[in-house]
């Protein structure tokens, strides 16, 4: 976790470094690398300072819940690995959506690119910055979420820092995490890293466009994501060519009503 990796002090995120940055009200937070600190510290302190910034993290996650709920809106945390094409398919994504209320929360560990491309379509987006940190945590989207001020009946994708590991961990208040998994990327992914497609609703096999120049099996990517998931839904789609892309639109749509008709029902 990551706790080892470096990227947490075993402290929530709750202090800023230039909070807001920009025009576009951009978020970069500082984090101390945590590792050389805690080399000599024991089994047992590391599960308990583990255990303590999942506790804190939930709270944040549920307080997001809450609005994200009074608000009808559908709250997607997008993840998967660098160079899945993860934006070009949010970027498709948004288009194909229309006129339908949308924001978006994109996590890198620096730069805004991916923020620019993403507002290069007209879609209200504010970049997180995480530093040295490997993942978003709901701290940080609670912060972005007061800039972004969604709409009621909106649609918030929030585009993990590209790790296949750290974020699978980090409730964010999500309705669903959605793994984007590439053609190129291996049939054998789902079953190196398990706990990230164990904890998504949605696997979106992506670039099919691609499968016949990359020598995979398609169905074998199913079959390996329904060995560690076997409740994943699975949607084969691509970016370039928009394959798919009405599906996954459709199910967008779908789940959004579904959200707002168990929240009126209640």
């Amino acid at each position: 976790m990551c706790i080892i990796c470096g990227c947490e002090d075993g402290k929530v995120s709750n202090q800023l470094s230039n909070f807001i940055h920009d025009e576009y009200k951009n978020l970069h937070f500082s984090q101390k690398t945590a590792a050389l600190e805690l080399s000599n510290t024991s089994e047992t302190r590391l599960i308990e300072v583990k255990t303590n910034i999942l506790a804190k993290n939930n709270i944040h996650a549920q307080q997001n819940r809450i609005a994200l709920t009074n608000l009808s809106t559908l709250a997607l945390n997008l993840v998967s690995s660098p160079g899945s094409g993860k934006t070009a398919l949010l970027c498709r994504t948004i288009e194909a959506l229309g006129s339908q209320p949308l924001a978006v929360i994109e996590g890198d560990q620096q730069t805004t690119n991916d923020a620019e491309r993403i507002r290069a379509t007209g879609a209200k987006t504010i970049q997180i910055n995480t530093g040295k940190g490997c993942h978003l945590d709901a701290y940080m989207v609670s912060r972005a979420m007061e800039h972004l001020k969604l709409s009621s009946g909106a649609i918030l994708f929030i585009e993990n820092v590209g790790n296949l590991v750290c974020p699978a961990a980090f409730d964010l208040g999500e309705d669903a995490k959605v793994a984007i998994l590439s053609v190129t990327e291996g049939e054998d992914k789902p079953l190196k890293y398990p706990d990230m497609f164990t904890a998504a609703r949605l696997a979106l096999l992506n670039k099919i466009d691609l499968a016949p120049y990359c020598d995979v099996d398609l169905d074998l990517y199913e079959i390996n994501l329904r060995r560690v998931n076997p409740q994943i839904e699975i949607l084969r789609v691509s970016a370039q060519t928009g394959f798919g892309m009405d599906v996954w639109i459709a199910w967008l749509r779908n789940s959004l009503a579904t959200k707002n008709s168990k929240h009126t029902t209640n």
